[in-house]
């Protein structure tokens, strides 16, 4: 598979070629207070996650991000047209990229934290990294006995990039370990993205073509601490790399002569990704699909059988491709133990845009999902999400006006090419988007459920008309499939909203985020009353944060709330809004754990997705992220605190949350 970056004739790297929002403007936005959500939370997690340094060492304040990102995917829509001589109509561009900009500041859409850390800034702009923008991917194995090392090298690759990689099993048997041959190969290992692939490969290849182990030279690797441009962070030197060749080594060592496992597929995927982790992006997400029939896959998450796979096991959360009428029992006894394996109805994936009895079967080559297994995906292809948030919204007409945007800014994020030709080639045939929606339960609650459907109902038509539209002006196929509901996480939190299509943990709680001790947001966080604690377990350059939220309208809490009905939740979704598939994890008491396999016999032929996991006790770790409180906590809590301004946060580096963020799907590095 070839990697290149041929921003040479990339028509959407012109630096000569931009679009700006008129100054006047933007002078209206300079100095409003941005609206953001829950107490405070949103401008914190904002500062510490989405804010990018400028060139005179201080933040980014929201009205410059949300410019940097409304210029950026208008430069990469104007590039586009002017390079395919279509016709740009500045005037226009300006009116339409103005109301982009107030929607998005006004947080009624915004684009997932991919796009509000990358898009417009020099990873797209000069270097041309436009997978960067896209949230997830999926890669098949089933073609390993020809690919060999490169489903692999994708997601390492990827992960690198930010992208959170969904991969499969069905490699296992077709490749043979062999020994590697006698002499080794000098490889000096460039200090880049494709130096680090490309020292894999060689491991990879000796074990699995027989070619000779590299002799690996680490001395052009940037020694620990040294600053990673681009995407933030230091490095952690070379050390992640060397002992996942290592690791690779002593895994495939010991099985020369036999198939490759699945246990192999999984392990080698793991291990890179706590490579990713190591070498700090500090986040990886991996799903891994396996056969129900697997013993040994679905034993892979027992640390008690495998112990030593708890070095690494943390990195994916593991699925099995699901098949309607199946006996869901024996799977089931380990999700009541556990919380996984998670169900993926690759039938009902392939079959179906909306489950709303009407197969139309245009996604027959879809193979997998993405990590949180929102997007319906083929092999080595990208997936674009964007969030709305239906509260945010006085009346369906303006929902709809905002889906317009909404729609907009993920369709033109397709239009950047990957470094990957196989990518390239089904992206852009298939031109696939996710717009999503968080707050649904809020949503809910404001508007009723019957007015709700109607605003799924008439919101997804919404786009489809858009899709028309706009794919004619930009010359590109319409999208296969447009709506998803996302999990969300931290993007969610910028505007007040709960995640996705879940239930909030309670009507009060407590937040906690962590944050560097050098940290500017540090003092005006303590002189406002926040509580600031040094991070449990951690080294001593972190702190924890204490924020208290409160949830304004009367929705329930996950601890109200049956099985069953968030099950019922996520089909309703899968019917009315969602042509993907919907991200639900199913918070279950224990007691409902052997009620599971008779509720997935139900929802089979509704659902596409689901994982499910167990409910924790209050207190079961030291500084949970989220933690309930009562009113009175709350209230009193809240009277402690002052109002407080985060200014300008010099020499801040975002520390952004890659991937699709919600808590099930986007793993944290083990303590």
């Amino acid at each position: 598979m070839v990697s290149v970056l041929a921003t040479n004739h990339n028509p959407l790297v012109n630096q000569q070629i931009t679009f700006r929002l008129s100054t006047s403007f933007l002078a209206l936005y300079r100095d409003r207070t941005p609206p953001f959500g829950f107490n405070g939370l949103g401008e914190l997690v904002y500062m510490r996650t989405y804010s990018r340094l400028k060139s005179d060492g201080t933040n980014e304040q929201w009205w410059e991000t949300v410019q940097r990102v409304v210029e950026g995917t208008y430069s990469m829509q104007k590039r586009w047209i002017l390079a395919h001589h279509l016709g740009w109509d500045s005037a226009h561009a300006q009116q339409s990229a103005q109301e982009m900009y107030d929607r998005m500041w006004n947080m009624k859409f915004l684009p997932p934290g991919r796009g509000l850390w990358a898009m417009g800034s020099p990873l797209t702009e000069e270097r041309g990294l436009f997978a960067a923008l896209n949230n997830c991917a999926f890669v098949s194995t089933e073609n390993l006995a020809a690919d060999f090392a490169a489903p692999f090298l994708f997601l390492m690759e990827a992960s690198m990039l930010g992208i959170g990689v969904g991969f499969d099993t069905k490699g296992a048997g077709q490749v043979t370990i062999t020994p590697p041959h006698e002499g080794e190969i000098a490889y000096t290992i460039p200090d880049t993205r494709e130096g680090w692939v490309e020292s894999v490969r060689l491991v990879l290849n000796a074990y699995l073509l027989g070619h000779s182990l590299p002799a690996l030279d680490y001395s052009l690797v940037r020694p620990a601490g040294m600053p990673i441009k681009g995407f933030g962070g230091v490095s952690a030197g070379p050390e992640p790399l060397r002992e996942l060749h290592e690791t690779i080594g002593a895994i495939l060592a010991p099985c020369i002569g036999q198939p490759m496992s699945s246990t192999n597929i999984v392990d080698i995927m793991n291990l890179i990704g706590k490579c990713v982790v190591a070498g700090n992006v500090r986040r990886t997400a991996e799903i891994a699909f396996g056969d129900t029939t697997d013993d040994a896959y679905l034993d892979l998450k027992n640390y008690e059988k495998h112990p030593h796979r708890a070095e690494y096991g943390w990195t994916s959360n593991n699925s099995i491709f699901a098949q309607v009428g199946m006996a869901y029992e024996p799977a089931c006894e380990r999700v009541a133990r556990n919380g996984e394996p998670g169900f993926a109805w690759l039938e009902n994936m392939r079959a179906y845009g909306r489950m709303d009895d009407r197969p139309n079967h245009k996604d027959k080559r879809a193979k997998g999902g993405n990590p949180c297994l929102e997007q319906t995906l083929e092999s080595y292809e990208l997936c674009c999400l964007v969030e709305t948030f239906p509260t945010r919204h006085e009346s369906l007409e303006d929902f709809q006006r905002t889906l317009k945007f909404a729609y907009l800014y993920a369709k033109t994020v397709t239009l950047g090419p990957t470094p990957w030709e196989k990518t390239n080639r089904v992206m852009m045939r298939n031109r696939r988007i996710g717009c999503s929606q968080s707050g649904v339960v809020q949503a809910i609650a404001k508007l009723g459920v019957e007015e709700y459907r109607k605003w799924c109902e008439a919101g997804y038509q919404t786009i489809q008309d858009w899709d028309k539209v706009y794919s004619e002006w930009l010359a590109v196929p319409r999208s296969i499939k447009t709506t998803s509901i996302k999990p969300s996480g931290t993007v969610s939190l910028l505007a007040g909203a709960t995640p996705g299509m879940h239930f909030p943990e309670a009507r009060t709680y407590i937040r906690r985020m962590r944050i560097s001790k050098y940290s500017d947001m540090v003092k005006p966080l303590r002189a406002a009353g926040y509580l600031i604690e040094p991070a449990y377990g951690s080294e001593d350059t972190t702190l924890v944060v204490t924020v208290p939220v409160k949830i304004v309208e009367p929705v329930r809490t996950v601890s109200e709330v049956s099985m069953w009905e968030q099950l019922a939740l996520a089909a309703f979704l899968q019917r009315y809004w969602a042509d993907n598939q919907v991200s639900c994890t199913v918070s279950f008491d224990p007691a409902e754990g052997v009620q599971i396999a008779h509720a997935l016999n139900y929802y089979q032929y509704q659902l596409k997705g689901v994982s499910f996991l167990p409910r924790l006790p209050e207190g079961a770790y030291a500084q949970m992220p989220y933690e309930a409180i009562s009113e009175q906590t709350y209230t009193h809590l809240v009277a402690q605190l002052k109002p407080f301004r985060l200014g300008p946060v010099a020499h801040e580096e975002a520390d952004v949350e890659r991937f699709c963020d919600g808590a099930t799907c986007v793993l944290p590095m083990a303590a």
